[in-house]
C-alpha cells in the first residue's frame, strides 16, 4: 500500500478549507489530490480536527511505549526464571 504524502494534520486542514466554503475542485487542484481521495478523506476524517488527531496520536504513542516497556520487563523476568530453573535442574 502506498504511503500518503499528507499527514493527518494536513488532511484535517484541507478538510477544514472545504468547511469554510471552498469548492472540491479548487481544493483538489490546489493540493494535487483527486476528488475521490478528497471524499475518502472526508469520509474517514470528517468530524475530526487537527488538534484531535494530534492528541489521539500522542496518546497512542504513549500506550505503545507503555506496552513495549511491559513486554521488556516480562521478557527479562522470563529469562531470569529460565536461568534459575536450568541451574536448579543441573544441581538435582
Amino acid at each position: 500500500m502506498k504511503k500518503s504524502k499528507f499527514n493527518h494534520n494536513q488532511i484535517a486542514s484541507i478538510l477544514k478549507e472545504f468547511d469554510t466554503g471552498k469548492s472540491v475542485e479548487d481544493i483538489s487542484r490546489e493540493h494535487g489530490v483527486s476528488k475521490a481521495t478528497f471524499y475518502k478523506w472526508r469520509q474517514r476524517y470528517g468530524g475530526m480536527d487537527a488538534e484531535a488527531n494530534l492528541n489521539g496520536s500522542k496518546s497512542w504513542k504513549r500506550r505503545m511505549l507503555r506496552l513495549k516497556r511491559m513486554y521488556a520487563n516480562l521478557a527479562m523476568e522470563l529469562d531470569v526464571i529460565n536461568t534459575l530453573l536450568k541451574k536448579a535442574l543441573s544441581l538435582a
